[in-house]
């Protein structure tokens, strides 16, 4: 049974600043839809530095979107003039409807970025985690709302991905559901309803798929371009596993795999030593320069 509220749907769907924390490669992301969707949005994060780096790539981006003709420079630049940059983070907090903390997949960390946050939080805001694999039950200890708490899952690139995977946690009301969901169709995306469990839907799946490509590769069935041409020409994958574990991060799968071997299953999530031996490596994927494949950065 989950918990009801008083609020009335307006309150409820009332959602339009928006705190994103955490300007990387999911964060800058959020930030830049729900800004293109009218909201004005604040992003946080650990320094100035990062912050101005991820406004910078939501610029890029939207550059590229008019020079592709898919927006105006007219809406272009009002997405822009509605994202700001604050590093205080309980300043931020204070002002937000919503809160979406879009930090490195590390449980102790997203409990101290919220302990921070409750302190200036109004009352009625969502507060969201965009973990793709952490249930939220160890995520709600000491919340003051935890049925005002949920997690909005985005994908990479966040501003052409169109799903968006809302976790429910136990002790999410109908309302802030209602809520979520609202805000998910406004801003473009496509959402489906997932129970809090550990990878919820699309990790979990991805991951199998993941990690059984690495051991492929590891095992010497394949070449890499050759196991992704398997996905992609006889599945109609628009993305190979391996190249999509590039995208992700090799980090980002090697944290999800352990969170599912240590909540679901120890064999069954097991990373592969190849994937172990690349991130220590510092071979994340793309954004390293190399993983799977190399890429010019």
């Amino acid at each position: 049974m989950h918990p009801e509220t008083t609020e009335s749907v307006e309150d409820a769907f009332a959602i339009r600043r928006v705190i994103v924390i955490g300007a990387g490669t999911m964060g800058h992301g959020i930030a830049h839809v729900c800004a293109a969707a009218g909201c004005e949005v604040w992003l946080n994060d650990v320094s100035a530095a990062a912050i101005d780096a991820g406004l910078a790539k939501i610029q890029q981006n939207l550059a590229v979107g008019v020079q592709k003709g898919k927006l105006t420079q007219k809406a272009a630049d009002a997405t822009r003039a509605r994202l700001h940059g604050e590093p205080d983070l309980r300043v931020a907090a204070s002002l937000a409807d919503l809160v979406v903390e879009a930090a490195p997949e590390n449980i102790e960390l997203k409990r101290r970025i919220f302990q921070t946050v409750t302190e200036t939080l109004p009352a009625n805001a969502l507060l969201a985690s965009n973990t793709s694999s952490i249930p939220l039950r160890l995520l709600t200890a000491g919340l003051a709302r935890p049925d005002r708490f949920l997690g909005l899952h985005f994908f990479n690139p966040v501003h052409i991905q169109p799903l968006l995977e809302v976790v429910r946690a136990e002790s999410t009301s109908d309302a802030a559901l209602a809520s979520a969901l609202e805000f998910a169709r406004r801003i473009g995306k496509e959402p489906i309803v997932v129970r809090d469990v550990a990878g919820f839907a699309s990790s979990r799946l991805g991951l199998a798929l993941g990690l059984e490509a690495i051991r492929m590769l590891q095992e010497g069935v394949a070449s890499a371009a050759d196991i992704d041409k398997a996905m992609e020409l006889g599945y109609r994958h628009p993305m190979g596993p391996l190249k999509l574990t590039d995208l992700v991060g090799l980090d980002v799968r090697l944290a999800i795999a352990e969170t599912l071997a240590r909540e679901i299953d120890p064999v069954r999530f097991a990373p592969p030593q190849l994937l172990r031996d690349l991130v220590a490596a510092g071979k994340l994927g793309k954004k390293s320069g190399e993983g799977f494949y190399k890429y010019e950065t």
